[in-house]
């Protein structure tokens, strides 16, 4: 063991960036540093900051991912669709982990600044509602808390004009197993997927036949998996919130964990689920 300080350059490592692109140029660090401004002088704000800030950095990958995917689906890039799925779930899952962290934050922490965020809430993360959309769960109301930012509203109201991603996998589903994707249910703009009875026999005719509708099935466990981890998510929000403010009402105006609890009985893809009981 030798007591000179290891020298990166000897190894070939670049000391000098003048002039020349760096680790913190490339992903604007600075810039990135730079947006967390606590209003008050409680300690914890930042960390809820950095929590909903980082979490709103994931939701931005997750919906790359699931626009992607969906275009992969119209193109029948399968293989490609699949990865970015799995991709969608873990990055689900690294949100869902980002509670633990949130949840060191005890109800007399979270008073000392609670007053500083005024109407603002989670309920109105524009980049959730568009993950909700975009997987199925539609509700033209949610549009109005985005009213006031004309980018956003038309970015969220143009998702509602064309099918959702599960609504494509529906008609791949009908066209692979009838042979008709005209058989297939009027895809819902303006409301959550119900489940279908006719959809749900096709994907039981999938797991009946699972070496015949091997791609098929193997779609649906994976949107089973995205769907598992985006309840855990939605469970654990409700789970924190009622830790750290109890029945209070939200600082959004919302019932908070009532509403919260309401949000749990949505499914996204109802029939991947209930085909289950019937095999």
């Amino acid at each position: 063991m030798t007591s000179t300080p290891y020298n990166p350059e000897t190894d070939g490592a670049r000391m000098s960036f003048d002039g020349a692109m760096s680790y913190g140029d490339y992903l604007k660090i600075d810039n990135i540093l730079s947006l967390q401004s606590p209003l008050s002088a409680a300690h914890d704000e930042m960390l809820f900051i950095i929590q909903h800030q980082t979490s709103e950095l994931w939701m931005k990958l997750a919906i790359h991912e699931l626009s992607a995917a969906r275009e992969a689906l119209l193109a029948g890039e399968m293989a490609s669709m699949f990865k970015m799925l799995a991709r969608v779930s873990r990055i689900f899952e690294q949100l869902n982990n980002a509670w633990d962290v949130l949840r060191t934050m005890t109800p007399a922490d979270y008073t000392r600044f609670r007053e500083t965020l005024g109407n603002s809430s989670g309920f109105q993360s524009y980049q959730y509602r568009m993950i909700e959309f975009v997987l199925g769960n539609r509700n033209p109301n949610m549009l109005r808390p985005h009213a006031h930012v004309d980018g956003v509203h038309d970015w969220l109201a143009s998702e509602l004009t064309r099918p959702s991603f599960y609504d494509e996998v529906v008609g791949l589903l009908f066209e692979q197993v009838y042979g008709d994707r005209e058989r297939m249910p009027v895809p819902s703009l303006d409301g959550p997927h119900i489940a279908r009875p006719e959809i749900q026999s096709a994907w039981e005719t999938v797991y009946r036949e699972v070496d015949r509708y091997w791609t098929l099935y193997e779609l649906g466990e994976k949107l089973v998996d995205l769907e598992d981890y985006f309840r855990r998510w939605r469970f654990n929000l409700v789970t924190t919130v009622e830790r750290v403010i109890g029945f209070k009402r939200g600082t959004g105006g919302t019932s908070g964990v009532q509403y919260l609890r309401c949000m749990l009985s949505v499914e996204l893809f109802p029939e991947l689920w209930n085909v289950r009981g019937e095999l």
